[in-house]
């Protein structure tokens, strides 16, 4: 009995188009959404659904929230100072290193791009003022959009501008000194117009890097001692106040607020006499009702916040960064931030670029790009 042996064919690593044409849409797009955003938008060519898909608000945030370890789109803090002419150094705190921003001129008006300062972001739009057009410009790095938005008079002298998104847009909201007394003026995209509201007294303008903290529908600030919590509702453009006690012997205090959860309120304040910290402490606003206390600064850690703010806390400001809380001191080049869900406390080393007779000017903000952020 002969038998013929016959060779096994060699196995195949290729995909069988057969197979995967019949992959259903969803699943196909949650796999997708597991791709580094750079190797996802080499893929537009690809065909016609890929390339809708860069468009899709609903793709971008599964996206967002995606990538297998939990981490999603890139993330960054950016630092800006006066020094800086269209480069920005961004922390990348997935990866844990730094790069550079470059801002392409082609967003700007033409007489706009000789000097601008970035004064709020959200969202992934960054909002820089044009001090030589007499406006402001938001725009969109990532997708190379921008709007140039006109002042609503001139001259006009604005403190604690914050850029807040919206589901159809976005808002800015700033106080502006006029006459005698302060006026809040509301930028809405969705309409392109700004609208004029009672200002709050007493001034607001103690700390003039500390923007509002968005909770529950309203902007919230802080007033000079006595300390208390004012409200603006960014719908009916009416202050209200925030009835919930303050802890005592505060030094100082300041809001944040979770971008991905406007309902928790933070408030991050120092606890001693006389102006003088002798401890930094972090709260929780629960039900809207009291302040919980949530964590205290270690000691070592305290010891070199006080020492850098030198109990001058008219510098300090904070900003919420994807489940981080960050401390930051314009005249100081460190970032002190909070991670919520690992309740512990880190420093951010000093960028590398930073010359060491920089001393002051420096101001931090949270960066992370999104396609779908309508300038």
């Amino acid at each position: 009995m002969i038998t013929k042996s016959s060779k096994s064919k060699p196995s195949s690593t290729a995909m069988d188009p057969v197979i995967w044409s019949k992959l259903p849409q969803e699943l196909l797009e949650y796999i997708l959404c597991f791709l580094p955003l750079k190797t996802f938008l080499s893929l537009r060519s690809t065909c016609k659904h890929f390339n809708s898909l860069v468009y899709s608000p609903t793709f971008i945030t599964k996206h967002s929230s995606g990538s297998g370890s939990g981490s999603g789109l890139c993330s960054f803090l950016l630092l800006s100072h006066q020094q800086f002419y269209s480069h920005f150094p961004l922390y990348d705190t997935i990866i844990g290193s730094w790069r550079d921003l470059a801002l392409p001129f082609s967003l700007f008006p033409p007489f706009g791009s000789s000097q601008f300062n970035i004064i709020s972001s959200s969202n992934g739009l960054l909002c820089f003022a044009l001090p030589s057009c007499c406006s402001f410009l938001v725009c969109n790095v990532l997708a190379k959009s921008s709007r140039v938005i006109e002042l609503p008079f001139f001259p006009f002298s604005f403190e604690l501008l914050t850029l807040v998104s919206t589901p159809k847009g976005y808002k800015i909201f700033t106080l502006c000194t006029k006459f005698s007394s302060n006026q809040a003026f509301v930028y809405d995209s969705v309409v392109h117009s700004w609208t004029e509201h009672d200002g709050y007294q007493p001034l607001l303008f103690e700390n003039f890097h500390q923007e509002g903290a968005f909770y529950d529908g309203s902007l919230c600030f802080t007033t000079p001692e006595p300390f208390s919590v004012v409200c603006f509702d960014l719908g009916t453009g009416k202050w209200g106040n925030l009835n919930v006690e303050m802890p005592r012997e505060l030094t100082f205090v300041r809001l944040v607020s979770g971008v991905s959860d406007r309902k928790k309120l933070y408030m991050l304040g120092g606890i001693g006499r006389n102006g003088i910290s002798r401890s930094i402490r972090l709260w929780e606003l629960k039900e809207g009702k009291k302040w919980e206390e949530m964590e205290r600064l270690p000691e070592l850690m305290c010891r070199k916040f006080v020492s850098v703010c030198y109990h001058n806390y008219e510098h300090v400001y904070c900003f919420w960064h994807r489940g981080m809380i960050c401390v930051c001191c314009h005249t100081w080049p460190e970032i002190l931030y909070y991670k919520v869900e690992r309740r512990s406390w880190h420093w951010l080393p000093k960028c590398p670029r930073l010359p060491d007779k920089w001393s002051c000017g420096f101001r931090w903000f949270s960066f992370v790009p999104q396609l779908h952020a309508l300038a």
